[in-house]
């Protein structure tokens, strides 16, 4: 799957705008691959897939593109 980073938080989490869905996903940074959360910028394009959680849907190997 790929989207856009919409939002970044100052505790290592952040929301992922899916670019066929209106639903955006969640994810930590201990999800990312092999880029560094303070790299990351809104608006950013990525790829990830999606996982079922407790919680909802998330974003698990985030990969920046």
């Amino acid at each position: 799957m790929t989207g856009t980073i919409k939002k970044l938080t100052d505790k290592f989490f952040g929301f992922i705008a899916q670019e066929d869905s209106d639903k955006d996903l969640f994810f930590h940074a201990s999800n990312l691959v092999d880029v560094d959360f303070n790299a990351l910028q809104e608006g950013d394009k990525v790829e990830f897939d999606i996982v079922d959680t407790p919680r909802g849907q998330a974003a698990e190997q985030v990969k920046k593109i």
